[in-house]
């Protein structure tokens, strides 16, 4: 078709025809592996009558289109047996209702300019669904006849669209990643526990003489868990096949006259409003749902403390979050109020977690932060703020607010500030750095270390920079690192090592090799150490790595062991820096038998526990001791990759300083006037949390030293929600999919230093437990059937890492263990599909698969296995 002057114009109707057309769009949703046969869901036939009502005189290529859909039918979108099929026997008026069949099959027009789109115009009044269905069918009609790329709006939102147009065939391909909708979700901030999403969309039509002899797309959504995209917890969701077929052409109504579109469409019916072309949000009430007082006492047994390494934990947690999230705030706090002591800790990570308005705002009326009781729910509390998968502004603000007032406990004043550092980093990786609140909090971290002389304080702040990450940090840190407080050291270059090395300047490398080679004073071993790690991390130079080879012989016994165990492990392990080492070791001077033959126990080394086409996950284990034998530091970490992104899952470290005095030994240089102590701390999903301490002080140790037996001291328990994914994806039938993805996490970590005279023996232990559930969901409910598909798979799993240091003799005897328990590992995959009308018949699938595998011991390196035999053989 061209205009007057030539050129391709746009698609045309002719007056005084009817365009008889056969329409349908299908849903249909299923597993990647599984076969269309198997497809939950449902397909909306009908026809679809199309005429032109006004052409603008002006413009010939702008036409006013009247429609109407007839003959509706509504069946199942796989093939299923009468026995299972609950459309059999169903017509559309007794699955749709009268009201809404009626609204269905009334006219809408549509404005059409040069094959596009421009305005639908309906009665406002209609239920959401039925115009939404009909800018399904509104959207068939997007088109143009010459090939290129443009953003335009259908029902599915405005997306970038490209059209490769020949004679007779129009390919018109949208870009779904670069749709924008009216219904925002959101997703968790760490790429290695969230969801990745494919989708195509793909519309094909043919023409005749320039009118649309048929249509048919054919879009596809596919969602997964990253790091689970190789199971069945992997949704192909064939989310819609639209087909329009022109049957006939008849003689069809005259041309209105008319000089512009609103006065045509008002004489023709004054009800019909413009009311877009993109889909509207539907409110869909649940029926028969249970409300969360119900909920509540249906879970809340699976969430005692000694429910938590158990699968039914999670799950629990899971099904009381969906309640929580559409509870409003009486009926939270009506559950908090009448819960008994041992679940309420369970329940505030729940209601935390729930992260609505509601839920925010009834926990902060329940929780009173100006009394010393309630320890343990505050904490609760400020660790589920710190793993919010998709914080706030408020959230940080509510948070500013308590820092501010009045707080009965230091510990929870110290866990405040502690977890703002970890909202506001994933704030700023939304994008939000700059919000009123955010920069605020950012200024008061930044400026925390110097405002105060409290050497806690001090150390709040550094914890908080540590979690907060930001680039204007580094300066601050590179100052603490030289300290002369070597918490502040540590803390401050252990922080620094979690920057990406882009941002450890020329300056920052130069103050830690000061720091490791003792240019200015001497340093403890550990903050020597921790600088070492950030220099080998930090992509080093040549003349830095080899001055750190050249230091080993010339530090004190135990750190010449862990330097050279750090070599080693870096060449063996394959780390970025290994091809720097292997150069630098060509030099016999860095690289010689008397370098490289140091005895001790200290020890690194790292490894795989899981290598999977998804997901990799390594651990490391660093240990440095004393001259004397006692633990100095340990170090476990365990890390995540998927996609190329990166998650530190969980390090928890082990320090102990000034206990030589009770083994009559002499202290390592630059250690001599340290006070007795030993704590733990540990950083759990990008999230460093407030250290917790065994004993501090001369008198505090002989109180607790004689027992080798003592309980361990819990450093982090509870209820987490780690994989949090909602998002609305709006199909071009007008049909809206729901996509939910949770993964909830219970977990108890542990640990304890037991130190025996007696025995000569000191212990140090680090127990894990956990059970992990993921759920997720894909539904689409129209109001009227509603067909969804759901899979998860759940673990349970133990990992405990005990080291035992015998000193009755020199040299001392070193076992370090690493058990992934001793009880089989479980995994759980089920798959349940569901289809469901109004009238309650609903079709329900269910399958499952159990799969056990055996408990194993992470390897470590030779010496150590040689080491536990002659430790085990003393023992038995």
């Amino acid at each position: 078709i061209k205009n007057k002057n030539g050129a391709i114009a746009g698609p045309r109707l002719d007056n005084d025809k009817l365009y008889r057309y056969s329409y349908s769009a299908e849903v249909g949703l299923n597993r990647p592996t599984g076969s269309t046969r198997g497809n939950t869901g449902f397909r909306i036939s009908s026809d679809v009558d199309i005429s032109l009502v006004w052409r603008n005189p002006q413009i010939q290529d702008e036409q006013l289109l009247r429609l109407q859909i007839s003959n509706v039918q509504v069946e199942s979108a796989g093939k299923r047996s009468r026995k299972n099929n609950i459309f059999h026997g169903s017509s559309a008026e007794s699955i749709l209702g009268k009201v809404k069949l009626e609204a269905l099959q009334r006219p809408f027009m549509v404005l059409w300019k040069m094959g596009k789109i421009r305005s639908l115009y309906a009665h406002k009044a209609e239920p959401a669904t039925i115009k939404n269905l009909k800018r399904g069918v509104a959207s068939m009609l997007m088109m143009q006849l010459k090939s290129g790329k443009m953003s335009e709006a259908d029902a599915s939102g405005k997306c970038l669209v490209e059209y490769k147009a020949t004679k007779d065939q129009v390919i018109r391909t949208k870009h779904l990643d670069t749709c924008k909708t009216q219904e925002m979700g959101f997703t968790t901030h760490s790429p290695v526990l969230g969801i990745s999403g494919k989708s195509t969309s793909e519309t094909v039509i043919t023409l005749e003489n320039g009118i649309i002899k048929s249509a048919d797309v054919e879009e596809t959504h596919i969602l997964s868990i990253n790091a689970r995209q190789k199971a069945a917890a992997k949704y192909l969701l064939i989310s819609n096949r639209q087909s329009l077929t022109l049957k006939k052409i008849e003689v069809g109504p005259t041309e209105v006259a008319g000089k512009d579109v609103a006065s045509v469409v008002k004489s023709l019916d004054d009800k019909h409003m413009s009311v877009g072309v993109m889909v509207e949000k539907v409110k869909t009430k649940c029926k028969g749902c249970p409300n969360l007082m119900d909920t509540w006492k249906a879970v809340r047994s699976q969430l005692e403390p000694e429910s938590l390494s158990k699968a039914e934990a999670p799950r629990s947690f899971l099904a009381l979050l969906h309640s929580l999230r559409k509870a409003s705030k009486s009926e939270i706090l009506t559950v908090l109020r009448n819960c008994s002591k041992t679940v309420l800790p369970q329940l505030v990570d729940a209601v935390t977690s729930a992260q609505t308005p509601s839920s925010h705002s009834a926990i902060l009326e329940f929780l009173d932060f100006s009394k010393k009781e309630g320890l343990v729910l505050h904490e609760r509390f400020l660790y589920a703020c710190g793993f919010a998968s998709h914080p706030t502004e408020t959230m940080l603000q509510s948070l500013l607010d308590l820092a501010q007032g009045k707080i009965g406990s230091t510990e929870i004043k110290e866990s405040i500030v502690i977890i703002m550092g970890a909202l506001l980093r994933k704030l700023c990786l939304k994008g939000a750095c700059e919000l009123p609140t955010v920069f605020k909090v950012k200024v008061m971290l930044l400026a925390g270390p110097d405002s105060t002389q409290m050497e806690s304080e001090v150390l709040m702040y550094l914890l908080a920079l540590k979690n907060a990450l930001l680039p204007e940090g580094v300066p601050v840190l590179a100052k603490y690192a030289e300290s002369e407080v070597g918490a502040f050291s540590t803390i401050a270059i252990t922080a620094l090592q979690r920057y990406d090395p882009q941002l450890i300047t020329p300056e920052v490398k130069k103050t830690l090799n000061r720091i490791y080679h003792q240019n200015k004073r001497i340093y403890e071993k550990n903050v020597r150490a921790a600088a070492a790690d950030v220099i080998m991390s930090s992509s080093p130079s040549y003349m830095e790595v080899k001055n750190l080879l050249l230091s080993i012989g010339h530090l004190p016994h135990e750190m010449n062991k862990y330097m050279l165990s750090k070599v080693q492990d870096i060449l063996r392990f394959e780390m970025p820096a290994c091809k720097l080492v292997r150069q630098v070791m060509k030099d016999m001077v860095s690289h010689n038998y008397d370098r490289f033959s140091k005895t001790g126990s200290s020890s690194a080394f790292s490894g795989f526990m899981a290598r999977t086409a998804d997901v990799t996950c390594t651990y490391n284990l660093d240990i440095l001791y004393s001259g004397s034998g006692v633990l100095r530091r340990s170090n476990m970490n365990i890390y995540g990759q998927s996609n190329n992104a990166f998650l530190h899952g969980l390090q928890v470290t082990i320090e102990a300083q000034g206990l030589e005095s009770l083994i009559a030994a002499t202290p390592d240089e630059g250690e001599e006037e340290l006070e007795s102590f030993a704590g733990m701390s540990a950083l759990l999903f990008d999230v460093q949390l407030r250290p917790v301490t065994f004993f501090k002080g001369y008198s505090d140790l002989m109180s607790k030293m004689f027992s080798i037996s003592g309980d361990p001291i819990s450093v982090v328990k509870g209820l987490i929600l780690l994989t949090d994914h909602s998002q609305v994806i709006p199909l071009q039938s007008g049909l809206r999919a729901s996509a939910e993805f949770q993964g909830g996490l219970a977990i108890d970590i542990s640990g304890g230093m037991e130190f025996s005279l007696w025995y000569r023996e000191s212990k140090t232990s680090v127990n894990n437990r956990g059970a992990l559930v993921v759920i997720g969901n894909v539904t689409v409910d129209t109001g009227f059937v509603s067909a969804g598909v759901e899979v998860g798979f759940e673990t349970e799993a133990t990992l405990d890492f005990i080291t035992t240091v015998q000193f009755s003799e020199y040299p001392f005897l070193v076992c370090m263990q690493m058990d992934k328990t001793t009880f089989p590992f479980r995994y759980l995959e089920t798959v349940s599909k569901q289809e469901k009308l109004p009238s309650g018949q609903t079709f329900s699938l269910k399958r499952s698969r159990d799969q056990l595998v055996p408990g194993s011991e992470f390897p470590l390196h030779q010496e150590n296995s040689n080491m536990c035999k002659k430790v085990f053989e003393q023992a038995w």
